[in-house]
């Protein structure tokens, strides 16, 4: 009889276990994945080793849109994901005049900045040369700019390497919360 308990003891921890790593493991592919700023690209809204989940559904739905913090694999390292902000969409003209950022010709208004935030050209996006962000292609900067290798350098990310949309800032605790 006491065996017949144990057994059955096992038979159900280990069902609970199966379960708990399915819905883990549907979650983690599917849902959110947590990632870590690695680096001081995205100072000061993100600090280097803070820890974000990644929104993995919204862009199944809808499109990323300009302003967004994307996680995606990296154009110069494809093992790495690196983090930025969308700058340039799919059919945007993009360029780089007297250290401000112009979008459609217009200057791009980023309040998420700093004020006095410099953006320097690079050897992809050169002093006042127009890009023209091709379809399912994005421009994306690190909100630290004169500390951050971006679509400057390496050009524009495709939409299908990018993972998901930072969504919640876990850790440190004092930066807990929703990332807007």
């Amino acid at each position: 009889m006491a065996g017949t308990k144990a057994a059955a003891f096992i038979l159900d921890l280990l069902q609970t276990v199966v379960l708990a790593f399915a819905i883990f493991l549907i979650v983690y592919l599917f849902l959110v994945q947590p990632h870590q700023v690695r680096g001081e690209s995205m100072y000061p809204n993100f600090d280097d080793k803070e820890y974000l989940l990644t929104n993995k559904l919204s862009y199944r739905f809808g499109q990323p849109a300009r302003g967004d913090i994307v996680i995606f694999a990296a154009p110069p390292e494809p093992t790495e994901d690196y983090i930025k902000r969308i700058i340039g969409l799919p059919k945007d003209k993009v360029d780089i005049r007297e250290n401000k950022v112009y979008v459609n010709g217009e200057p791009l208004k980023e309040d998420y900045l700093p004020q006095g935030v410099v953006t320097s050209p690079g050897p992809f996006m050169p002093e006042g040369k127009e890009i023209t962000v091709g379809d399912n292609e994005y421009i994306v900067f690190g909100d630290n700019r004169s500390n951050s290798s971006d679509s400057r350098r390496w050009g524009p990310v495709k939409r299908e390497k990018i993972v998901g949309r930072a969504w919640f800032a876990y850790w440190p605790l004092n930066k807990i919360g929703v990332v807007h």
